[in-house]
């Protein structure tokens, strides 16, 4: 049997579970995280692409963020393998209704999953894996809707803005002055798309950049900050990550009021299922993501009328291009006007000819010395342009790379659009079919409006007018809309608000009724987004530490 007794529980272990552990431990609390999923690094929730293997070739990081996606929703197909062996075992589906094939979902309509979507068992979550990129939400786009404000007012987002940027290492910088970035930024400047600029990722220079061509890529471990080391003692408060330890259920209770409150969890240590575990706290966060924080939320009874819903996903195109021969054939005047990245470029085009002179082995035609970092460019959203764009080279669960063409010649190109919430975008839980987990099979019903739709139309051919100024299209990754849910960024299933009909949490991130239950993530962003939402996750999360640190004994 194991007993702990704590402050604070959390359940999730992603950046925003760490934000909340960080700023409550700092402030003298206790702290117990816990997460289902197994601990993948030394330290506490690491990036994975940080291993030199990655930093080197960053694309065969693609399989490893394929293996760490579990899909969420799978529609029941039982159409029959014609090819099969017909000694093989079958059987009819319409003598065995109900019967759950390989995890898939009998509930699911096709034409309504978000079948992409998808959720990272790993202490961490998704952060992981993930890109790194952290633009704020638009102030009038996606921080307004519909003529009402968002719940957390504008000054009080700016400065949990720069904390949260804080906390994730945010900069605009490390990228800015590598030849593969200034090209593409000025190609796409003299053809007129000015708004092009850094995008803001959570990423730093390390110390032997010089050597080592790489960069620091921020995770979990980096807003955990000291925390994220198992072996460090903090000078206040207490700290515990307890992998492969799922959360099933949190016990409630109401008062003479009708307020409700929880009083335990039932917790399972997925390495001892015989091992009894007892978690004694004041305050239960709940950060785990979009899909498995309702899925807890209903599991334990707490289904309000807004739970799963008023869902938003953003559609997705996406294209790969390799760079033009003209624009490799004039890099050097193109670069004029930086003239450190123009003479390395210079430098080792000549250096170039000269060992093809001699006929040494290895001369490279590509004019880009290796330890050029890749683009990261981005175009944000605005009114009359719901979508956010980013320019850039990194790995995906999809866009193969074949070995024949040259990785410093790719440019990615990833437009996020938006949708906005409406009560008929959900998700559901079953009462009756299970996930791998135990808990609640999920089941999405989702679809865009005719407005949405047409949105998607001008940003596909907004990026194919910024592709075209880059080059030809990579094989395999011409102009495409990616399947529902691949963005990975669903929002609103537990919905941040002024209003408990049309809210789950207010504007502190405490679930409305129960009065030491608060909730993070992207599920709290009420109005959708077109931008990344990790930053304004963390800063949503920094502004319910507050209210729990006021009804928390002083730590």
């Amino acid at each position: 049997m194991s007993r702990y007794d704590v402050d604070v529980l959390i359940v999730g272990s992603g950046p925003v579970g760490a934000a909340f552990a960080r700023k409550l431990v700092e402030s003298g609390h206790s702290v117990l995280m816990i997460d289902a999923g197994a601990q993948l690094s030394g330290n506490y929730g690491e990036h994975l692409k940080n291993s030199f293997l990655y930093q080197k070739n960053v694309d065969l990081f693609a399989s490893v963020i394929r293996g760490h996606l579990h899909p969420l929703s799978i529609a029941a197909d039982d159409s029959p393998v014609v090819t099969l062996d017909p000694s093989s075992f079958s059987f009819d589906p319409e003598q065995w209704p109900g019967f759950v094939l390989n995890n898939q979902n009998p509930e699911q309509k096709k034409r309504d999953n978000l079948g992409a979507s998808a959720a990272t068992y790993a202490v961490g979550g998704m952060a992981t894996h993930w890109t790194c990129a952290v633009p704020e939400f638009h102030a009038t786009l996606e921080r307004s809707y519909n003529g009402e404000a968002y719940p957390i007012d504008s000054t009080t987002m700016d400065k949990l803005y720069k904390e949260a940027a804080a906390l994730l290492h945010r900069s605009e910088t490390v990228f800015a002055s590598s030849a593969r970035h200034l090209l593409v930024r000025e190609v796409l400047h003299r053809a007129q798309f000015t708004t092009v600029k850094e995008l803001p990722l959570a990423v730093r220079e390390r110390a032997d950049r010089a050597k080592s061509d790489a960069v620091h890529w921020s995770a979990a471990d980096t807003v955990l900050g000291p925390l994220a080391d198992p072996r460090h003692a903090p000078t206040q408060g207490s700290f515990r990550l307890l992998p492969e330890h799922q959360c099933t259920k949190l016990e409630l209770s109401e008062d003479d009021n009708g307020d409700q409150r929880v009083t335990g969890v039932k917790v399972r240590n997925l390495r001892d299922l015989n091992e009894k575990v007892t978690v004694n706290a004041e305050v239960f966060v709940v950060a785990c993501n979009p899909v498995l924080t309702p899925q807890l939320l209903f599991a334990s009874g707490l289904r309000s009328e807004s739970l799963g819903r008023y869902l938003t996903e953003q559609p997705m195109a996406f294209c790969q291009t390799v760079l033009k021969q003209s624009l490799l054939d004039e890099v050097v005047t193109l670069l004029a006007k930086y003239p450190d990245a123009q003479k390395r470029v210079k430098d080792y085009i000549q250096k170039q000819k000269q060992k093809q002179e001699e006929k040494v082995p290895g001369a490279d035609p590509v004019p880009f010395p290796k330890g050029e970092l890749e683009p990261n460019l981005w175009i944000p959203a605005v009114p009359g342009q719901p979508w956010h764009c980013q320019i850039h080279r990194d790995a995906f669960s999809y866009g193969e790379v074949p070995p024949n063409i040259d990785s410093r010649l790719i440019v990615d190109l990833r437009w996020f659009g938006m949708s906005r919430p409406r009560r008929s975008n959900r998700v559901t839980f079953s009462t009756h079919i299970k996930d791998t987990f135990g808990m609640p099979q999920p089941t999405f019903h989702f679809q865009l409006t005719k407005e949405e739709r047409a949105d998607c139309g001008r940003m596909m051919e907004h990026m194919m007018k910024v592709a075209a100024q880059l080059g030809g299209f990579m094989p395999g990754s011409e102009p495409q809309f990616l399947t529902p849910g691949l963005p990975l960024h669903i929002a609103g299933t537990t919905r941040m608000g002024k209003d408990r009909s049309t809210s789950v949490v207010d504007p502190n991130s405490q679930v409305w009724g129960v009065k030491n239950l608060f909730l993070g993530g992207n599920g709290l962003h009420p109005f959708g987004n077109a931008a990344n939402p990790t930053l304004t996750s963390v800063a949503m999360a920094l502004q319910s530490v507050e209210k729990i640190k006021s009804i928390l004994p002083s730590g």
